[in-house]
């Protein structure tokens, strides 16, 4: 199989059919299937190769849809680019996997300079917004209007489809890569736990950058839907959209859903025709659950829990799990496409119950790290992935997370790595040392939470040290509260002891996760 599959069978089937949604722009499939073969002539006229990179950097929209199929149908690899991400960060990321072509909406277009300063391969921008092209870039509605249709090279199975980077920067964000394969298993994986149908209206919420929102690219195109993208998050600019194109799917973070149900005017809005409401990052309380189910009354909730290296899902807790306390504390089960098994330092599994790593195999498994043989082999030794999270598995297979063996934070849906932040906050000449972890918050599920020991006789604060931070790195890993200490505790080895330093926040939650 291959992912752009789905245009040819649903121009088939119903051409007619209305496929995308987005800026008051309405479209068929017969029409974006035909910007995307023109656009895929464009991209091979500036001289997109079989296997070559593209990325596209730009909020959701109509036209990051056709240039993720564009760029498949002209043999080429996918790169969607986190926009939160700093100039550098950028930069560095197409450097890496050595990407030609940028495409670049109005938000991001004027960066193309900053960009190919620390890119200097890439050879072409091409501007996607509304606004005027600016000098030297590509404007995407004439690369659609100057080039006739080509054939769909149909690069699939194993082939590379796409590179997705994981949250951080150097010394930690890796690009992960996915091949056709691995993201239509996935995908089908997700679609056999419920009862997907073709006519499904699918409203992208979330960032389409972000693995979770693009699986659901890829399953809406299996089963033909329409797509409406709304550009950024707002709940009420999602209420509208779901009221105005009659949405009956939306995929979602818990904070997102949270932000939906308790915005005062929510009760203004007809969400009646959501049917389902798909959602990961972290699992979602009893008494949200509750209101979620009161604003969305005809909604079937389904929650994921995986990593981009499993492209991405691993477990899925079914509408029908939400119904019972216990299993709404779990994160369900093994989807239909892998195996999921709780092992111990030996890679041994362990009896049900017994606190171990979470480990998976299946035919969604990363084929690996860009150009990281070394961190590929030890992340997939013994044909498993080793996710670095800890949990436990019940009689029936329902799996329970606990804690993380990384160091990772995930806040509204953003990974952080608190080495990063660390390295960063370590710069500041005030800071003598510091660490860096998740402490539980009811808007973001975790917050990014500095301990900084100052240099004698500084004087440091949270508004300074985000400040500092916003220079150097994302906006969403600066700190958002801060404790000022004398010392750290400490290890025999002289190792932080994070564990302490989390204890206070997290000995009255349920999980170690939130």
């Amino acid at each position: 199989m291959y992912l752009t599959q789905g245009l040819h069978r649903v121009v088939q089937q119903r051409p007619a059919g209305i496929g995308t949604v987005c800026a008051g722009r309405v479209r068929t499939h017969a029409e974006s299937a035909d910007r995307v073969a023109r656009l895929a002539a464009a991209f091979r006229g500036l001289g997109l190769r079989d296997g070559d990179r593209a990325a596209i950097l730009s909020v959701n929209s109509d036209r990051f849809h056709e240039s993720a199929a564009a760029t498949l149908r002209a043999g080429g690899v996918v790169v969607p680019v986190n926009y939160r991400w700093s100039v550098a960060e950028i930069a560095d990321s197409l450097a890496e996997v050595d990407a030609r072509i940028l495409v670049a909406d109005d938000a991001f277009a004027g960066l193309a300079e900053e960009i190919r300063a620390g890119h200097g391969r890439l050879a072409h921008v091409v501007h996607s917004g509304d606004g005027p092209t600016p000098e030297g870039l590509h404007a995407f509605e004439e690369l659609v209007a100057g080039h006739e249709p080509i054939e769909d090279a149909r690069r699939g199975g194993d082939q590379l489809a796409g590179v997705f980077y994981t949250g951080g920067t150097t010394g930690r964000s890796k690009g992960v890569m996915l091949s056709h394969d691995n993201l239509l298993t996935s995908a089908m994986g997700w679609l056999a736990t419920d009862g997907f149908e073709p006519g499904g209206v699918l409203l992208y919420a979330s960032p389409m950058f972000h693995l979770a929102a693009f699986t659901t690219w890829v399953f809406s195109g299996v089963l033909g839907w329409t797509q409406v993208m709304t550009a950024t998050y707002d709940p009420l600019t999602v209420a509208t959209a779901v009221q105005e194109y009659e949405v009956t799917d939306l995929t979602l973070v818990t904070t997102m859903i949270q932000m939906i149900v308790d915005h005062p005017r929510i009760g203004e809005y007809d969400l009646s025709s959501v049917r389902r409401v798909m959602y990961g990052a972290s699992p979602m309380s009893d008494a949200l659950i509750a209101r979620a189910m009161t604003a969305l009354p005809n909604a079937r909730f389904i929650q994921g829990y995986g990593m981009t290296e499993l492209a991405p899902a691993a477990t899925i807790l079914r509408p029908a799990d939400h119904e019972d306390s216990a299993r709404r504390k779990s994160v369900g089960r093994a989807a239909p496409h892998c195996e999921v098994r709780i092992v111990d330092a030996a890679d041994a599994e362990l009896p049900r119950g017994k606190v171990g790593e979470i480990v998976v195999r299946g035919g969604n498994l990363m084929l690996g790290y860009w150009n990281r043989s070394d961190e590929t082999a030890e992340a997939l030794r013994n044909g498993w992935m080793h996710t670095g999270d800890v949990g436990w598995m019940d009689d029936e297979g329902y799996l329970f997370l606990t804690d993380r063996l990384k160091d990772l934070i995930i806040s509204g849906g953003e990974n952080v790595y608190s080495v990063e932040v660390e390295n960063c906050l370590a710069a500041h000449p005030g800071v003598a040392t510091c660490a860096v972890i998740g402490v539980p918050d009811d808007t973001w599920g975790e917050r990014v939470h500095a301990v900084v020991v100052p240099v004698d006789g500084a004087a440091v604060s949270l508004e300074d040290l985000r400040a500092f931070c916003a220079r150097r790195i994302a906006a969403y890993k600066a700190p958002r509260s801060l404790d000022v200490v004398d010392t750290l505790p400490l290890s025999a080895a002289g190792k932080v002891l994070k564990r302490e330093l989390r204890r206070p926040y997290w000995e009255r939650q349920e999980r170690a996760i939130h």
